[in-house]
């Protein structure tokens, strides 16, 4: 009988930890930045009881530190114990001193990393392999996975490899990218992947654990006469390791369908010209590739799956023969070598060859920096020249050191008939947790496949959220934003005058607006820029006072259910009635533990929700004179041509020049006095008849617009008349105000 196949859809965290827990006896975890999720997760299945492969509920350790949390993992692994864990960026350098032991003694650990920055000239919680590269000299074996199908996939191989070969396993994908992208994804079920244990090695590994009833010595201290040849003892357990991942990933496609190896070609059998990469973004170089060898050019991708041992006999076995020039991207900065670590592996494979190809190598993508099928298409270009520039960096401009390769024009790769949408929210007003439940409907209650990703403000809580949603019925592997969208949605009135919401989007388009005033109002507040694209381009234009519905319903400043709602109105992406019945479902999911009002007024944000406005785009705005950009004369220099640009969401069109003097990250302050963004939709008033004087409400203004002053006769003389005063209360402050 076909076994009927079971789709979710879900983040690459939550495909990670799904895995992890059918092979974890222990999870010893404590949350960072963006692998939280994964650790969260575990600890909630267990709570609810749910068994993994061996029929037991994992024990789940939380620690005070990463640090203590590889030590837990080292002792429980000691003691018998399968243990997983879940870092990302300072969590996992923290963890090293522990990998080399436990990579030493031979513990099947298995580590999920959501790989992100390392602190550097400044903090960041974005994703690139800094992290996973500084621990590859531990002995882990790292296996590296591209997308959230990829996750659910190869994820257990991880853990089938690890206790086969009793060497670590690090498996790890791009923090955030993949981390947090929402993909329908088709399910592995847990007795597919049961059958693949090795339970021999299982037997054995339980066997060799630390037990009184036969005690043994380990952890020892050795001199210069045994440690070398100790060390080299163990080059049998990882030459192996290569041919079980190959085994494994055959079963894998066996089941799946899908082709997997520790290196996958992808595009034409006689490519000259190869990019070799690893992670999220080989997604976008497949579009890429699909897009140049449709247009006659023979072009190639070759996926990293196993990094760790870096296998010469697989890499060879997948590369084209015909392979002429290869360009290898790194996802990481190592300034003091002369490449950065995949370069080099791939550099140190083609030593003494006879016809060696040109091989070059660049940065990308650094703390989640855009990677688009242009700057891909600027790659391979690259590789056209009779000198290929080497160590270069793409998807910057570097007018300093020069390192940067022409940016293309941008173009669309997505595939054709794709829905794609942006909605601009404010961090915790729930947009991008509406957002979350409209593609888990689409995905759940369609047969389309889905793609959600959501580009945070470092602020989080009250900073900009962008959230970026495709559909369609063909496969999305456009791991990167949606730069041309079909639908803008703006729920916060303010962003009309800071952000160029219209880039990129398609004629014929669909704009909704959360708008606090009329529909004449509404018309005279947008900006001239804004009318007369929407004029030129035949935008659709609608409206929802979001705001003023969810006071009246009693949900205060979350406008998410309205706006969510209002969506499924407006792009009929499914039968309306249908949204409304998974968005009620969803909400009694989300909100039942908190009682039947809070429901209830969930649902009636629901229903209100479909009550949008359209408002006919006149013609005669095609007419109007945009004036240039406002005269910025009265701000300082950095304000001016670095702060602001950055504040625009124009940050990525800052050259390395701008950085000059500034290479340390050390920076003016001061700077919030020229962020003035008028975000709320209320502002604080202070209420004399109430003051007691305590100031209590100066310091927890969110605005910091109401403070605090004494006034004697000729401050007040001097201050605006519009000041109203109370006379201050207290010891010696009489005549004060």
């Amino acid at each position: 009988m076909v076994k009927t196949k079971k789709y979710l859809t879900i983040d690459g965290n939550h495909a990670a930890s799904h895995i992890a827990y059918m092979f974890s006896e222990v999870a010893a975890i404590y949350p960072i930045t963006p692998s939280s999720n994964m650790a969260e997760n575990i600890d909630e299945w267990a709570a609810n009881g749910r068994k993994n492969i061996f029929g037991e509920t994992v024990e789940v350790k939380e620690m005070q530190s990463e640090a203590g949390a590889a030590g837990a993992v080292h002792g429980s692994l000691q003691a018998g114990a399968l243990t997983t864990t879940y870092t990302a960026s300072q969590g996992l350098l923290l963890m090293i001193p522990n990998m080399y032991k436990m990579a030493g003694e031979l513990l099947p650990a298995v580590f999920h990393v959501s790989a992100r920055s390392l602190a550097a000239q400044a903090l960041s919680i974005f994703g690139d392999h800094s992290d996973v590269m500084s621990a590859r000299q531990t002995g882990f074996a790292m296996l590296a996975t591209g997308s959230v199908q990829q996750v659910m996939d190869l994820a257990g191989i991880a853990h089938l490899a690890a206790i086969k070969t009793r060497i670590p396993f690090m498996h790890f994908f791009d923090g955030f990218r993949t981390s947090h992208e929402i993909q329908k994804v088709e399910v592995m079920e847990q007795d597919d992947l049961e059958r693949m244990l090795d339970k021999a090695a299982l037997q054995k590994f339980r066997e060799n654990a630390l037990n009184p009833g036969h005690p043994v010595t380990r952890g020892t201290a050795q001199n210069p006469d045994i440690y070398f040849q100790a060390r080299e003892a163990g080059n049998r357990f990882y030459d192996v390791i290569p041919d079980v991942v190959e085994e494994y990933m055959q079963e894998i496609t066996k089941i799946t369908g899908r082709p997997y190896h520790p290196f996958t070609y992808f595009g034409a059998e006689d490519a000259e010209n190869v990019v070799i990469a690893m992670g999220s973004v080989t997604q976008t170089i497949k579009e890429t590739v699909n897009y140049l060898n449709d247009k006659g050019e023979k072009v190639g991708l070759m996926i990293v799956h196993l990094y760790r041992p870096f296998s010469a006999k697989y890499f060879f076995r997948a590369m084209p023969k015909t392979v002429k020039r290869i360009s290898v991207l790194d996802r990481t900065k190592e300034p003091v070598a002369n490449g950065e670590p995949l370069y080099l592996d791939v550099r140190d494979l083609y030593y003494e060859k006879e016809n060696q190809p040109i091989i070059v190598g660049g940065r990308y993508g650094l703390s989640s920096k855009d990677t688009t099928p242009a700057q891909i298409t600027s790659v391979f270009d690259n590789l056209k020249q009779s000198e290929p520039k080497n160590q270069f960096t793409v998807g910057i401009v570097d007018d300093v050191t020069f390192t940067s390769l022409p940016q293309v024009p941008e173009f669309s790769t997505v595939p054709e008939g794709t829905f794609e949408a942006k909605f601009y929210g404010l961090g915790s007003d729930g947009t991008v947790g509406a957002n979350k439940n409209s593609i888990k409907i689409i995905g759940d209650s369609t047969d389309k496949y889905v793609q959600a990703y959501f580009a945070y403000d470092s602020k989080k809580s009250g900073g900009i959220t962008i959230s970026h949603l495709r559909f369609g019925d063909s496969l999305i592997r456009s791991t990167y934003l949606v730069n041309s969208p079909d639908f803008v949605a703006c729920h916060v009135p303010a962003y009309l005058l800071k952000y160029d919401m219209f880039e990129g989007m398609k004629k014929g388009g669909t704009f909704l607006l959360n708008s606090v005033w009329d529909e004449e109002e509404t018309k005279n507040q947008l900006p001239n820029k804004m009318k007369k694209f929407m004029a030129e381009n035949d935008i659709k234009f609608y409206t929802i006072n979001a705001t003023k519905l969810a006071e009246e319903i009693g949900l205060g400043t979350r406008t998410n259910t309205i706006m969510q709602s209002a969506f499924f109105k407006i792009a009929e992406v499914i039968p309306y009635v249908d949204a409304v019945k998974e968005m009620k479902t969803a909400i009694v999911k989300t909100f039942s533990m908190k009682g039947d009002k809070i429901v209830q007024m969930n649902y009636n944000a629901v229903d209100r929700g479909g009550d949008v406005t359209k408002i006919e785009v006149p013609s005669e705005w095609k007419e109007i004179k945009v004036n240039g950009e406002l005269d910025e004369k009265e701000y300082p220099e950095f304000i001016k041509n670095f702060v602001n640009p950055i504040n625009a969401l124009k940050g990525d069109d800052l050259p390395v020049s701008a950085f000059l003097d500034r290479e340390d990250g050390t920076l003016p302050q001061g700077t919030a006095a020229f962020e003035k963004r008028g975000v709320a939709t209320h502002i604080p008033e202070w209420i004399a008849d109430n003051c007691i004087q305590c100031n209590q409400c100066a310091y927890v203004c969110p605005h910091g617009v109401i403070r605090p002053f004494l006034f004697d006769a000729n401050d007040k003389s001097k201050a605006p008349v519009e000041i109203e005063t109370i006379p201050a209360v207290g010891k010696d402050l009489k005549g004060y105000e």
